[in-house]
């Protein structure tokens, strides 16, 4: 695989061509992306002779890795405040069609898109990708708008929206587009489908759980932990999340053990529901829950 260095340098290159991207983003995707081709590896290799697409392509790994890195900004542009509301909308709207963006200082949100356009090996996973991104942004808004008080959310509201807030449809997808993992064929099985409802669900509740501290540190509410303690005070909602984890974390290994997905869902699907212990507790900044990790909080 690339060497770290060499694949941090030229996600940086292009993530600074967008106002708002710092290093962070950059350095975070390329631990995440590393952490996930890691655990896919030998799986990517049993697929390439099929796709004839290299697990070790230097130009697809970079590309995911730039794809990861777009994420974590578009969710600080939405929690940060990182442009401006008319700016993040322009780029919204580009990011979900597939076109430039009409104002200056984001020219590399139309590099990413054109890249992974070519590089696509079904062109339907790129449609597809494009409406994960409407979805992702659209998610990311619509818990940005929510506040304490009259007309939150309820725990299933925050819940539905949060499995696209969580992107793991765009981790996935971006993956299928790059290697050729056949999920726009996948999709038809209802199986599939429930599969990457309930690895989205883990996620989102994996994420809030890991950064409930912060976020309540930070007066955050887009966390279902928080949002639950405004509703019910008295309830233990860090037990009734956790019970929640396990009953999805159940739900998906009895899909898994019923049904047999093509190399490398399984290990992938495995992979992201360990992320929390696996990649959350050594992120050297956005992800830890101790004083060392530098104050930032969890994404949406």
């Amino acid at each position: 695989m690339i060497q770290t260095e060499r694949a941090l340098q030229q996600v940086l290159e292009w993530g600074h061509s967008l106002i708002g991207f710092a290093d962070e983003h950059a350095v975070e995707a390329v631990r995440g992306g590393q952490y996930i081709l890691q655990h896919i590896q030998p799986s990517l290799r049993d697929t390439s002779t099929r796709s004839g697409r290299d697990p070790q392509d230097e130009t697809l790994i970079v590309a995911f890795y730039r794809e990861l890195a777009l994420l974590f900004w578009l969710d600080d542009c939405n929690d940060r405040g990182l442009i401006a509301s008319e700016q993040l909308a322009a780029v919204e709207q580009a990011l979900g069609q597939g076109l430039p963006c009409a104002l200056p200082g984001f020219e590399g949100c139309a590099v990413l898109r054109a890249s992974l356009a070519a590089l696509a090996y079904d062109r339907r996973d790129y449609a597809q990708l494009l409406d994960h991104t409407r979805r992702y942004c659209a998610a990311l808004r619509a818990g940005h708008a929510q506040a304490p008080g009259a007309g939150r959310w309820s725990y299933a509201e925050y819940l539905h929206n949060g499995i696209d807030s969580i992107a793991y449809a765009n981790v996935f997808c971006c993956l299928s587009l790059l290697w050729g993992l056949d999920m726009a064929i996948l999709r038809a099985r209802p199986a599939f489908r429930q599969v990457l409802r309930l690895i989205s669900a883990i996620g989102r509740l994996q994420n809030d759980l890991h950064g409930r501290d912060k976020d309540r540190s930070v007066g955050e509410a887009h966390n279902a932990a928080i949002l639950l303690l405004q509703c019910y005070p008295a309830m233990p909602v860090v037990e009734f999340l956790n019970d929640e984890l396990a009953g999805h974390t159940r739900m998906l290994h009895r899909v898994l053990a019923e049904e047999r997905f093509p190399a490398p869902w399984g290990p992938l699907i495995e992979a992201m529901a360990a992320i929390r212990a696996q990649y959350y507790q050594t992120s050297t900044s956005r992800y830890r829950s101790d004083a060392a990790g530098g104050g930032q909080r969890a994404p949406a």
